[in-house]
């Protein structure tokens, strides 16, 4: 029999030139030495007041922490910031996945900039109930945003807050006006809970739907209606135009059926393409008369004081949880009792009892 000859694979990786060092050793160094640096409180306020972008996101990151180290070095950068905070408009807006979201937002972000305006947005982004991760794409969606130096993208995890949205976004806000942004914009994940807590941040509340999905009959539902200040149906263009007017009738004829807002404002309707650009500049302009208004009667600032007494409550019943959560016998505790809640030893009801007792106690 002929001998059979061994064959190698053809998928092996022949040896080549050493790629040249693109960035010196030295570069590398300096760069790892600042990465390891931890700027001091007034370091980092010093920057955010001075517009440095990198300032900005450290003292998010370190507002977004959950490590009770990193509590106290953020509320001194949060009350440093404070004085030079509440000098911008605050927009949020929502609708549910796919009716172009971040399309419309970066193309409201370049009509915004093309007036002179500095623009913040902070896009949430759902968080993984399995791996807790979150793709936090944003910056990818808005390409020509991202490159506008008078623009700031933030891309958040949800994390486990109700609905999406982001943890310390209130804090973040306050951040980015000491910077210099005059105006916010906020991106819910969806239509769902989280408006409730959108809607407490800002002033005006933007709400998008799209024609030919079948929900046009959703807008009678109560809900996000009663808390939207406008509703633009985007993607107003090719041969969805005729549908986008009609949703349009529909939506408007659906506003009328709520009771006035305290405002004083009445809602609007309005279609626009995040692509053409159409309808971009009406929506800004929708907003100007909104807080011509508002200022005005006084309910501007009144909303601000409510919003502000809200966030009060709020961040003591969040900071309570941390506490409870971190501290070291209850986590002892919990271990324990959740062995016997598992094995119906005990009711959740009891445990959680348990343990609430054993931290009061303390």
């Amino acid at each position: 029999m002929p001998n059979k000859k061994s064959h190698s694979s053809a998928l092996h990786e022949k040896a080549g030139i050493s790629p040249p060092e693109i960035i010196s050793a030295a570069v590398v160094k300096n760069i790892q030495q600042f990465r390891k640096t931890q700027p001091s409180s007034t370091e980092l306020v010093n920057g955010i007041l001075e517009g440095n972008i990198t300032a900005l996101s450290r003292a998010i990151t370190l507002v977004e922490s959950t490590n009770p180290d990193h509590l106290a070095k953020a509320n001194e950068v949060i009350n440093a910031c404070l004085s030079h905070a509440n000098k911008s408009v605050r927009i949020g807006i929502t609708g549910v996945p796919g009716v172009g979201k971040s399309t419309f937002i970066e193309a409201f972000g370049k009509y915004l900039t093309s007036l002179g305006k500095k623009v913040a947005v902070l896009a949430v982004d759902p968080s993984s109930t399995i791996s807790h991760g979150s793709i936090l794409g944003d910056k990818t969606r808005m390409e020509e945003l991202v490159k506008d130096p008078n623009a700031y993208i933030r891309p958040s995890a949800s994390g486990e807050t109700l609905g999406g949205v982001a943890r310390k976004t209130r804090e973040t806000i306050t951040l980015c006006e000491a910077c210099g942004f005059d105006t916010i914009i906020i991106e819910t994940v969806g239509v769902g809970q989280s408006e409730t807590a959108v809607h407490s941040m800002v002033d005006f509340f933007l709400l998008l739907k799209i024609a030919g999905a079948g929900d046009e009959l959703q807008g009678i539902k109560r809900g996000i209606m009663e808390m939207a200040d406008a509703i633009v149906i985007n993607k107003a263009d090719g041969d969805n135009i005729k549908k986008a007017k009609l949703a349009k009738t529909e939506f408007n004829r659906a506003l009328h059926l709520f009771p006035a807002k305290k405002s004083g404002w009445i809602p609007t309707t309005a279609t626009c393409s995040a692509v053409t650009h159409e309808g971009i500049p009406e929506v800004w302009e929708t907003i100007e008369k909104f807080l011509k208004l508002t200022k005005s009667n006084s309910y501007f600032d009144t909303k601000r004081a409510e919003q502000n007494e809200y966030w009060m409550l709020e961040t003591i019943n969040e900071q309570l949880k941390l506490n409870f959560f971190n501290n070291p016998d209850i986590q002892k505790l919990m271990d324990l009792t959740k062995k016997a809640v598992q094995n119906d030893e005990t009711s959740p009801f009891a445990a959680a009892q348990l343990l609430l007792e054993k931290y009061f106690k303390e």
